[in-house]
């Protein structure tokens, strides 16, 4: 991954956390700099970033850590997306709500337009960006 694109994956990552780029603004960041997606760990407090030809950088999240409920609710998953869509809260409130919920992750793919969210048990919710499918 070029150093401009690492530049851009961390600072997506730092604005997220401090609040200041919405999800729409960190997508078009991303596809700018050619990274086609991402997958974050709750658990272990990372998002790791991906090329097309799979060079990867992986980016330690500031958001404290909260215990992943043992049992996914994707109502609950869904209830939180929509929060977030209607900036009712900040991102590190949706991912303490999402671990809360029992998601321990997920995963973003621009090329899918969509994000999938999982539960420690492999359980997942779909949910596709607006005016993608």
């Amino acid at each position: 991954m070029n150093e401009h694109a690492r530049k851009i994956a961390e600072d997506v990552t730092r604005g997220s956390n401090d609040n200041t780029l919405t999800f729409p603004q960190v997508l078009e960041k991303l596809a700018d700099v050619g990274i086609e997606g991402y997958f974050c760990d709750l658990r272990h407090a990372t998002k790791t970033y991906y090329m097309p030809d799979g060079d990867n950088l992986i980016v330690n999240e500031d958001a404290a850590k909260t215990p992943i409920a043992e049992r996914f609710d994707a109502l609950r998953v869904s209830a939180a997306v929509r929060q977030s869509q209607r900036n009712e809260h900040t991102y590190r409130d949706f991912c303490r709500k999402i671990a809360e919920a029992g998601c321990a992750g997920y995963i973003v793919t621009l090329l899918g337009r969509r994000a999938v969210y999982f539960g420690r048990d492999g359980e997942v919710y779909t949910e596709h960006f607006p005016g993608g499918k």
